[in-house]
This record gives C-alpha cells, structure tokens and sequence, in this order.
C-alpha cells in the first residue's frame, strides 16, 4: 500500500509557560527549536500570546485509531531507524533497535509539546522512529507511532500511560499481606479492556490463607470468563501455567505495592534477577522497589513489564454512563430496566438490582459497580 502523502495540519501544542511574549528572533532560541522548524510551515507566526494555548502547522498524517484521530508527523525516515522503547523516565528512552542495539535517547522539542491528554510523549513499549547522533549510541526520538493497546490510569487530572503495545495485562493481587482487594481488580479490568489487552487475573501467596477461602471469589471471575492463576513464590504453586500464559506473549505485570510482581518474574526467569522488598511491618503497606515500567525480554519467548507498584487506580476517560458496559455479567440483565437510562442506584424496577437480589450477579461485583460510578477511590490497603 503506498505511503500516505503528508499534508499540512494545524495542530494545538502545550500551553506556554513563558512569562514573556517571544520574539520573533530565531537565532535567540536553542538548537533544536531550530531542527524543529523543518517540521513547520514557513508562513507560521512565532509571536504568542501570553499564556494562551498555542497552535502551529506542521507536515503530518491525519490517521483514525480508537480513540479518535492522531496526528503523525512526516519526517524524513531515510536518517531514521525503527525501534521500540524499552524504559523511559521523564524526558530521557532507552530504544532498542531491530538488530538488538540499545541508543540512549531524548525526545524532539516537537514530538514533546504537542499538546495531548497523557502526561508523557513516551513511554515503555511504544514504537519509535530515532535519528542518531554521534558515536555512542546516542539519539533523538523523532516520531513515536500509533499504540494499539495501553494500560493507562488518571494522575493529576491527567493520563498515565503505564505501558503500550502489548497483549495482555497480568493483574496481580496477593491473598494476603497486603489484603486481597476485589475493587481493584475491577478498575485493572476495566482499564485494561478499554486498552484493548487482555486480562489475566493472578492471586499471589496463596500459601498464607486456606485456598478454600477463594473459591467465592475466583467462581465470580472464573463464570465471567477471565483466565484466573493462584501462585505462590515459596511453594512454586502456579509459576508453570504462569510461565505458560506469557510464552510468545507481551505481558504487563500491574498491581499494588507489595503483592509480589517482581517475585513472581524472577522465578518464572530467574535471569531476571529483580529487586524485591518485604513488605513493612508498621502498616502493612507493599514498599515500591521497580521506579519505572521496563521492557524485559523472557528466556520462553516473548516479554514481560515490571511495573511500579501503585496504592490507587484512578480510572481515565470512563464516564459514568459507559460503567456498566465493562461488567459482563451485566449484558444480560440491562434490557430488563424499566428505563433505558438506568443507573442501576435507585431506580424502581432495575434489572440490575433484581439480578444482585436474586444472587445472579455479584453483590461485592455490584458494590464494586456503585464506587466506580459514584468516583470513589479505593484506599489503600492496610490492617486496622
């Protein structure tokens, strides 16, 4: 298929912050700001307006994803090499290129202050195109391509983007020490499906509680139709089918701090060789010890990302009404409310409600339903 031709597209960058109108004086500014003018339209203006958001023309590709349209720059691919971010952390990459070869990388001025809902312009997993620079496999990010799957949370009224372009997302919760929380599985879940990856639901330490005590629970998902593991790291419970689920996979390993996701990669590829913590004894609380998601490549095939540990899973770009589309069991029941706008709160003759009453859906499922739709948070977990 021939390449589409680029056009010229007006686009919305970052806010200026400066505190000064800037001058149209192009020798004043830094040299990328100059690189960055091969991307721009001659005629575009470079006087601002204070702190108004500002907006320039660059070369690019108007192309459709799921989330609506993105805008891809045209550059010149010739000087360019393809490749795949392994780590980033705040403005600086590692990319792994096509033969192996690791380039330490910045991110061009212009892919950087484009304005966008997510907080960072890279992140782990994403496919890049880089353009060398000197002799010490240096680079600079000059494009980074559309993701077609992500697992992203909110942060500060904006989007974190943990991972991109991967198949699935193991959710790991531990059966105790920290406690198993149920309502966080749920917004993993939701996060996950709306980033297009498939669900894997691990329960972690099982050795610490009866496994009897489970089996409530790991029914609801099991009848839902998600792929459920229990494991435990000092018994070696479930690290085979474990280790049989990520082969020829890219998989992201999330949950909250202390759970034991870094435990659990290091004995399905003890090459790995993370660092792991015990949890503290004071409140009960998981201690972070990944800082940053990183791509790691497993002796079975495949990949997997350790990620940092989180207490909270604020859910981005779900709205209220879209909830009850992400709880399956829910499908069946839904055209049995009396009102096509049901909440599923209060309303008389809810199919929702009659199901929950009749036991045919989940009543800690439909509390977990309330919180999300209500935008309660789950508190972090500790013993009283």
């Amino acid at each position: 298929m021939a390449k589409k031709k680029g056009k010229k597209i007006r686009v919305a960058f970052k806010k200026n912050r400066q505190k000064k109108v800037r001058k149209n004086k192009l020798s004043s500014h830094q040299m990328d700001e100059h690189v960055d003018s091969q991307y721009m339209d001659a005629s575009e203006r470079l006087t601002g307006k204070g702190d108004l958001t500002r907006h320039r023309t660059v070369m690019g590709v108007e192309q459709e994803t799921d989330d609506g349209t993105e805008i891809v720059i045209d550059i010149d691919e010739s000087n360019c090499l393809p490749g795949r971010v392994i780590r980033s952390q705040g403005l600086n990459s590692v990319v792994q290129t096509e033969d192996g070869s690791r380039f330490e990388c910045t991110v061009r001025r212009l892919v950087r202050t484009m304005s966008r809902d997510d907080r960072n312009a890279v992140v782990a997993g994403d496919h890049v195109l880089i353009r060398p620079e000197g002799d010490e496999h240096q680079a600079v990010i000059e494009r980074v391509e559309p993701r077609r799957s992500y697992l992203s949370r909110g942060s500060k009224r904006r989007e974190h983007i943990l991972v991109s372009n991967i198949d699935q997302a193991v959710i790991v919760v531990s059966a105790d020490d920290p406690p198993l929380k149920p309502s966080l599985i749920d917004r993993f879940l939701i996060s996950s499906e709306k980033g297009n990856i498939h669900s894997i639901i691990c329960i972690n330490k099982i050795d610490l509680v009866d496994p009897v005590e489970l089996q409530p629970l790991i029914g609801v998902y099991a009848q839902l139709g998600y792929d459920i593991v229990l494991t435990s790291v000092v018994e070696g419970t479930g690290i085979p089918r474990l280790r049989s689920l990520l082969k020829r996979k890219q998989s992201v390993f999330s949950g909250q701090s202390g759970v034991g996701k870094s435990s659990l990669l290091n004995q399905i590829d003890s090459q790995l060789s993370l660092e792991t913590a015990e949890i503290s004894q004071e409140n009960r609380k998981g201690r972070h010890t990944t800082r940053s998601a990183i791509l790691l490549e497993i002796a079975t095939g495949g990949w997997v990302v350790d990620t940092p540990g989180i207490r909270q899973l604020q859910l981005w770009d779900v709205n209220p009404e879209e909830v009850e589309g992400f709880f399956r069991e829910f499908h069946a029941f839904v055209p049995q409310c009396r009102f096509p706008d049901c909440s599923h709160t209060h309303e008389a003759d809810c199919g929702i409600k009659r199901a929950v009453a009749n036991d045919f859906i989940s009543r800690q499922r439909y509390q977990s339903y309330l919180k999300i739709i209500a935008g309660d948070e789950p508190r972090p977990a500790y013993h009283q």
